[in-house]
């Protein structure tokens, strides 16, 4: 399925905004999950910058290693889905599922869209 350019756009502005809020949310949980100040900022860095440097190796659009497109979803499943847990584990249900739910929806369309061009050969 091609999406028209106008849709194309907006749904890779709201992917950056999720991979944002995904990165936000983890930094978030690493400061409420802990006890002590060195620790929670341990956690607070240290959660968003390992989801960053796994997204910025293998899902990014311009990825260091480049990885078949399974292997792109995994990744983006993967921190997406910490993301979710992490709103969960912060008491935040709707959150966590509302999250879930935008996140696999505009990875769907984006990965349609992607298919569709490369059956194109664009």
């Amino acid at each position: 399925m091609k999406l028209p350019a106008p849709l194309r756009v907006l749904n890779e502005g709201l992917a950056f905004l999720l991979e944002l809020a995904a990165l936000a949310v983890l930094a978030w949980w690493g400061w409420g999950s802990a006890e002590g100040v060195v620790l929670r900022l341990l956690l607070a860095v240290a959660a968003p910058a390992l989801a960053a440097v796994v997204w910025g190796l293998f899902a990014a659009p311009r990825a260091r290693i480049p990885v078949p497109l399974p292997a792109v979803l995994l990744v983006k499943a993967l921190v997406f889905g910490a993301a979710a847990v992490a709103l969960q584990a912060l008491g935040r249900p709707v959150w966590a599922l509302s999250f879930a739910v935008v996140a696999l929806l505009n990875t769907a369309l984006a990965t349609a869209d992607r298919r569709a061009a490369m059956r194109r050969g664009v």
